[in-house]
C-alpha cells in the first residue's frame, strides 16, 4: 500500500472505532454455509481503498484472474473506501460482501465487536495452511485469537542509503554507528542551516513513527498484563535517548525548519531521492518510486539498524500491510471467502499484485517467487519479510492510539525539550495509553 493513503486511513480510524464500538460485542458467529453456495451464479461487491490508476488496475487484474477461475462469481469493485465508511455500513446493516483496509488500526475493534467475521472456521473448513504466512503477519490480522482478516500484500521497512554520499563508509548496522555516520555526512550552509542531513531521527519526519524502529530496538509496547510497558521497558527509553541525541546535534528548531522545507513525502522531490538526506527509513514501495522518479540515483538498501545491545535481531524489522475480510451481514459470504482465499493465497495473483504496486507479497512462496519483477534493492525487504525477528505492532481495541500518542510525545514534547524528566514523561504516556484502552472496553 502507499503510505500516503495509509495515513488517510489512520486519520479516519478514530471515527470508525467509535462507530465500531456500537456493533454487537463479542465475535460474530460465523456460518460457513450462509448465503448462496459458492458455485452458484452471483455478484459480490468488494470495497477497497486504492484510488490511483495503476493501483485500481492492479486489483482489477487480480479480480479478473479470480473470475477466470470462478466464472460463476462476478465481482463489482468499489474504490476509495476508508475505515469509517466500512464501519458505518456494517453498523447500518448494509455492508458489501468483502471489505479491505490499508491499516491495522481498526482491527482490534472490528474483531472484538464481530464487525468483521471470524475467518477461523473458513480456514479450518478449507484446510488453509496458515504457516505459509510469517507469524508477524498472522499477529496483525487477528485480535486475541480471532482471525478476522487475511493479509493482502505486506509493507516492510528498511534503511535506504545514498551510495554517492556514503562513499567508502560502511553501511551502519547499529544505532550508534548510524548516529556517528549521520553526523559525519551532515553538511551545513554558511548561515548554519542544514544543507544535507545524514539521517533524520525525528518522529515528526515521514516514516520515523516509533513502531517502525520498535522491533530492532526491542520495544515490546505491552506487558503480560496487557498494560503499557513504555515506562518500564528499557528499550523504549534507549530509543528515546538515541533519538534526542541526534536531534540535539542538529538543534531542534533548526531541524524542524529543515523538515518543514522538504515538502510532502510522496512528491517527486522526495528529499532522499533529491539527495537532501543521506540515509532514511522507508517502506519497500520507495524502490518503485525511485525507479520512476529518480532512476539515476545510486542507492542501496539494508535492514533497519538495531539498538547496540540487540545486534542478534539484525535483519528483522517492522511489518504491516493491507487487510481483507468479510463484514458482518455479508450477503454472499461463501463467494466472498472464495475471493479472499484466492487473492491472499494464490502465488501468481500475489506476485502480479506485488509487481504492480511495489509491495511485498504476503506468503513465503510468493515472496520467494522468481517472477517478482522489482528493483534489485527490493530484495532487502523480501528478506526482512521472511526474517523471524520481524514483528508487527500489537492490535488493541482502540486501534493505533498508543502509537500516535507515542509519536506525539516524541515529536512534540521530548524532542522539543519540554520533558525534564524522561521517566516521569514515560509514566504519564503509559497511564494515558492504559486509560484509553480501558475506556474503549479493553
Amino acid at each position: 500500500m502507499r503510505t500516503s493513503l495509509r495515513r488517510i486511513a489512520m486519520a479516519t480510524a478514530a471515527a470508525g472505532l467509535a462507530l465500531t464500538s456500537a456493533c454487537t460485542a463479542g465475535s460474530s458467529s460465523t456460518n460457513t454455509n450462509a448465503g448462496p453456495k459458492a458455485d452458484a451464479p452471483q455478484t459480490i461487491t468488494v470495497w477497497h481503498g486504492w484510488t490511483a490508476d495503476h493501483e485500481v488496475q492492479a486489483i482489477t487484474d487480480a479480480t479478473a484472474a479470480f473470475h477466470t477461475a470462478h466464472p460463476n462469481i462476478t465481482v463489482k469493485l468499489v474504490k476509495g473506501i476508508q475505515d469509517d465508511k466500512i464501519t458505518q455500513a456494517i453498523r447500518g446493516g448494509n455492508p458489501p460482501d468483502v471489505v479491505s483496509s490499508f491499516t491495522t488500526d481498526s482491527l482490534g475493534a472490528w474483531c472484538h465487536s464481530g464487525a468483521w467475521q471470524d475467518l477461523g472456521p473458513w480456514l479450518k473448513k478449507d484446510k488453509v495452511d496458515t504457516k505459509q504466512f510469517p507469524t508477524a503477519i498472522l499477529n496483525y490480522t487477528q485480535y486475541k485469537g480471532t482471525q478476522c482478516a487475511m493479509p493482502l500484500l505486506a509493507d516492510t521497512y528498511g534503511l535506504y542509503y545514498n551510495k554517492t554520499l556514503l562513499g567508502k563508509n560502511p553501511v551502519p548496522k547499529t544505532a550508534s554507528e548510524l548516529t556517528a555516520l549521520a553526523k559525519k555526512l551532515t553538511t551545513f550552509n554558511p548561515d548554519g542551516s542544514i544543507k544535507v542531513a545524514g539521517f533524520i531521527p525525528s518522529a515528526a519526519y515521514y516514516e520515523m513513527i516509533p513502531d517502525r524502529i520498535g522491533p530492532t530496538f526491542g520495544i515490546t509496547w505491552f506487558g503480560p498484563d496487557g498494560k503499557s510497558s513504555v515506562a518500564t521497558d528499557p528499550a523504549f527509553k534507549a530509543y528515546a535517548k538515541w533519538d534526542k541525541d541526534l536531534v540535539d546535534f542538529y538543534g531542534y528548531a533548526k531541524l524542524q525548519k529543515f523538515i518543514h522545507g522538504l515538502g510532502q513525502e510522496f512528491e517527486k522531490n522526495n528529499p532522499f531521492e533529491a539527495g537532501k538526506v543521506a540515509m532514511s527509513i522507508d517502506g519497500e514501495w520507495r524502490t518503485k518510486f525511485i525507479a520512476e522518479e529518480a532512476p539515476k540515483l545510486d542507492y542501496g538498501t539494508a535492514p533497519v539498524v538495531t539498538a547496540d545491545d540487540k545486534t542478534n535481531v539484525y535483519g528483522g524489522g517492522f511489518l504491516s500491510g493491507t487487510l481483507i475480510g468479510i463484514p458482518k451481514g455479508s450477503p454472499h459470504a461463501q463467494a466472498a471467502w472464495e475471493y479472499i482465499k484466492y487473492l491472499t493465497t494464490n502465488t501468481d495473483s500475489l506476485v502480479g499484485f506485488a509487481n504492480a504496486l511495489g509491495n511485498v507479497p504476503s506468503t513465503f512462496a510468493s515472496a520467494a517467487s522468481p517472477n517478482l519483477k522489482l528493483p534489485a534493492q527490493f530484495q532487502t525487504f523480501a528478506d526482512i519479510f521472511k526474517n523471524p525477528n520481524s514483528k508487527s505492532s500489537p492490535p488493541t481495541i482502540n486501534g493505533n492510539t498508543y502509537i500516535t500518542d507515542a509519536q506525539k510525545f516524541m515529536a512534540e514534547q521530548w524532542e522539543a525539550g519540554k520533558v525534564p524528566d524522561l521517566d516521569k514523561g514515560l509514566q504519564d504516556l503509559a497511564a494515558k495509553t492504559d486509560k484509553a484502552i480501558q475506556l474503549a472496553g479493553g
